[in-house]
């Protein structure tokens, strides 16, 4: 049996995103069975200052010897980096990203992958360009629960996927917790808002099984009618969104498909954090399959079957790497101590990717990735939400 291939990582920002996933990534992936590759970090960087790179890696339990950096663009040039995670909000990976692109940095980059569409595709050729791995980092696609949900429908247990209904919301008084403005939440400067902080999972669960499960030649994109209600306080953010999606199908495949995906800062998907209504409900002529909340980080699931079949599974996050709880208090994302967050996952993907020679993730390539961003530009186009020049260019480098 031949040993683990260890996977160099650079860290790009030190917020709690960031932590989570280093201390997940730190977490012996043999605990989860995996073999075949080993993590460790051997820089990270914080655009503030070199002092706060160094208290990073010293919070999660990084090697001694790895380089702490106050700057981005030192950070990139480092040589024993094989790969780089992007941890800043979405409204500055487009040019975090093309930073790392540009020093030859394979990349794997937080959710939203970009503000648009337009910044999504240069990236991608970037990538291209370059010969160097890129993928979009939205976790929840690499949990063993999504893999079976997806291997559920491909079974075709409930026949063709005929509706989804998905939600992740959250119950927040923005103007009481956010009333700096400063917030990612409501901040257009970081483009803030519902849409694509939370309204991100609730689009993930209805490509990953009404689009994602398609043969990839048939796979064509959905027609979408979004009603969209901006933040009072300055009409710069949306605090609630619902999204009606239509996916063509052929009648062989079970015919059109729809969805609708809602998101909201004020409105809760399950009041008082309960788990007990699902919060994703993928249904078919033969039953449907319930996945219970948070939406981003789930650990429940129940196949129900026209037959009278009922199967409740459950999900935990395997692991003794402590994570942060960055992600705790959305819904009932709970863990107990001891565990992981489950980011190791998406760790596990990217690192198969880079030894096997591939250039963009299994689960969500880059082609799905810049449909989603399209789906979000059209909603913000029918909800007249617009962000920053400075944020929505493709101009590179802009300092933001």
């Amino acid at each position: 049996m031949s040993s683990p291939k260890t996977i160099h990582w650079g860290i790009l920002a030190t917020g709690g995103i960031a932590i989570t996933f280093t201390k997940d990534l730190l977490v012996d992936p043999t605990t989860r069975g995996v073999t075949h590759v080993k993590h460790t970090v051997v820089a990270a960087a914080s655009s503030s200052s070199k002092s706060r790179a160094e208290q990073f890696l010293k919070d999660t339990g990084c090697p001694s010897d790895a380089k702490a950096y106050g700057s981005y663009e030192e950070f990139v040039k480092d040589p024993n980096i094989d790969i780089i995670y992007i941890a800043t909000p979405h409204s500055h990976h487009y040019q975090n990203a093309m930073l790392c692109l540009e020093a030859g940095k394979n990349v794997l980059c937080e959710k939203a992958f970009t503000v648009n569409a337009a910044q999504a595709r240069a990236l991608a050729e970037k990538a291209k360009e370059k010969d160097l791995f890129l993928m979009e980092a939205v976790w929840t696609r690499y949990f063993p629960l999504s893999i079976y949900v997806r291997d559920l429908i491909t079974s075709g247990c409930i026949g063709p996927v005929a509706r989804v209904l998905a939600d992740n919301s959250m119950a927040t008084n923005p103007e009481e917790q956010f009333s700096d403005g400063k917030h990612r939440l409501v901040n257009p400067d970081l483009a803030g808002g519902a849409l694509l902080d939370l309204g991100i999972y609730s689009l993930t669960w209805v490509f990953q099984t009404l689009y994602h499960t398609q043969p990839a030649d048939t796979r064509k994109p959905p027609q979408v009618l979004a009603a969209v209600k901006l933040y009072g306080p300055t009409k710069a953010a949306d605090e609630a969104t619902t999204i009606a999606l239509n996916f063509p199908r052929s009648a062989e495949a079970g015919g059109d498909a729809h969805a609708i995906a809602s998101t909201s800062l004020r409105v809760p998907t399950i009041p008082g954090g309960k788990d007990d209504v699902p919060s994703i409900r993928i249904q078919g002529p033969k039953g449907e399959i319930q996945v219970f909340p948070p939406a981003f980080r789930p650990t429940r699931t129940r196949l129900v079957l026209k037959d009278g079949t009922v199967e409740d599974k459950q999900w935990p996050q395997p692991g003794p790497g402590k994570g942060s709880g960055w992600y705790n208090g959305f819904g009932s994302g709970k863990q107990s101590e001891g565990e992981g967050q489950g980011m190791f996952w998406e760790a596990d993907e990217a690192a198969t990717a880079l030894l096997e020679g591939r250039k963009e993730g299994k689960y969500e390539g880059l082609e799905e990735s810049i449909l989603i961003m399209e789906v979000m530009d059209e909603v913000r186009k029918q909800g007249g939400l617009k962000y920053p020049e400075k944020i929505e260019t493709t101009k590179y480098p802009t300092p933001l």
